[in-house]
């Protein structure tokens, strides 16, 4: 599957410190300690709805985590998949009347286009599930064949993975087995389904179902793979076990990573799946999380067609930690707009405030866990300085706009030069990260 093009990325003097992140599963801020090329999964969206800035938000988080590490010397392996076939697809391919591939290469495409005009770094590897079937396959295969799943048996097809045989189950996310269980019916698990062994099993293989796209499965039963299976098959098609950040939002923490780390592990036999399990909070509207269910989502690509600036955009996201549920307003943007009018107009200037603490404030801030209010702060100070100097003062420095022009650029991802504008796509009727 083919990603998005890849925006220039400047070259800064020096090298960044090492990145520090909050690992979920150990409740802590740590040290990343990746070799010569970083490792990381972020879990893509499903494509059936356009992005709105709840997913923004997560997707710039990881950008910044990408980016930090390229400044400190790091090559970067970044994977992320598309669940280009699951139920909320279907619903609303159904629903629209629509075709369900149809609706889900559009939205993909929609998405795209949402990344590019972001300045989002694009995957290594851009991954969809439908493709991964066939080794989807072969993995429940050899979890079958190790006794570490089972076929229920109510004549469905449908294959569970049995996780009393998961030693340390419920590590990634620290939940006990009642908080589990209620973020398992909440997320698209199944816990009072009958026959499985326990009622935390999570599904394998959904066996065929009258209406509903099947593939060639495990045992000669088709149908078409459970969501957690997707994505561990693909990690360990592409950058294997122990990489070094397992991305996405907070509502991912349980189940969707917990059974990724758990399918992958048992097919391996190793540990851990990830060194680090990061996770961005909700942006919320009006007080409330922006979700589908109550019809509250802001579009980026709306935002775009109505002509709002992506890097404002960008700039509103990342003025709010990654790890602090956050709302998005109107003020909250024209707060943003305004900043990058304050921003481009010193960066144009030919000399400017001393550049060298820009490019400290931004490394220092951003490595560690990725303060982007701190290092937006830094930017607000130099650009002040350089508009309220008097042209001619001792503390100019020529050439230090187009310093901090890269800096910015390379490290928060804000291009200080206006874009041109370009095309964009019909985003149909309403993409969705799970």
């Amino acid at each position: 599957m083919l990603a998005w093009p890849a925006p220039l990325l400047p070259t800064l003097p020096g090298t960044g410190p090492a990145l520090k992140l909050h690992d979920t599963a150990r409740g802590e801020v740590v040290a990343t300690t990746p070799g010569r090329t970083a490792r990381m999964y972020v879990c893509g969206i499903t494509p059936y709805d356009a992005t709105h800035l709840g997913h923004a938000a997560t997707y710039l988080a990881f950008d910044l985590v990408n980016r930090v590490w390229r400044d400190a010397g790091h090559a970067v392996h970044l994977v992320q998949n598309v669940t280009d076939i699951d139920d909320p697809l279907l619903e609303r391919a159904e629903r629209d009347g629509e075709d369900w591939i149809v609706l889900g290469m559009r939205e993909t495409a929609l998405f795209r286009e949402d990344m590019t005009a972001l300045r989002v770094l694009p995957p290594e590897d851009y991954v969809g599930a439908v493709e991964s079937i066939p080794r989807i396959v072969q993995h429940i295969e050899t979890l079958l064949a190790e006794g570490l799943a089972y076929v229920l048996d109510d004549g469905t097809g449908d294959v569970y993975h049995d996780v009393a045989q998961a030693p340390g189950f419920g590590g990634e996310s620290g939940l006990d087995e009642d908080a589990m269980l209620e973020f398992f019916a909440e997320r698209g698990g199944d816990p009072d389904r009958a026959g499985k062994r326990s009622r935390l099993d999570p599904m394998l293989w959904r066996g065929a179902r009258d209406g509903e796209p099947s593939w060639p499965g495990p045992r000669g039963t088709a149908g078409r793979p459970g969501w957690h299976i997707e994505c561990a098959t693909i990690a360990l098609g592409t950058i294997g076990m122990g990489f070094d950040v397992q991305g996405g939002g907070s509502d991912l923490v349980f189940p969707h990573h917990e059974y990724s780390a758990v399918h992958a592990e048992a097919l391996t036999a190793t540990k851990p799946f990830a060194r680090a399990y990061v996770h961005a909070a909700m942006i919320g509207l009006d007080g409330e999380k922006m979700s589908k269910s109550k019809g509250n989502l802001v579009f980026v690509s709306r935002l775009r067609g109505d002509g709002v600036d992506p890097m404002a955009i960008r700039l509103a996201l990342l003025a709010g930690h990654y790890r602090t549920d956050r709302a998005w307003t109107t003020e909250l943007l024209r707060e943003a707009e305004a900043r990058l009018d304050t921003w481009r107009r010193a960066a144009a200037l030919p000399a400017g405030a001393p550049a060298g603490a820009v490019l400290h404030g931004l490394r220092e801030r951003l490595s560690d866990d990725l303060d982007s209010p701190g290092a937006i702060a830094v930017v607000d100070e130099w650009a002040q300085r350089t508009l309220h100097t008097d042209d001619g003062a001792d503390d100019l420095e020529d050439g230090a706009p187009a310093m901090v022009r890269d800096a910015v650029d390379a490290l928060l991802g804000v291009a200080l030069e206006a874009p041109a504008p370009g095309p964009l796509l019909d985003p149909g009727p309403r993409a969705a990260a799970r």
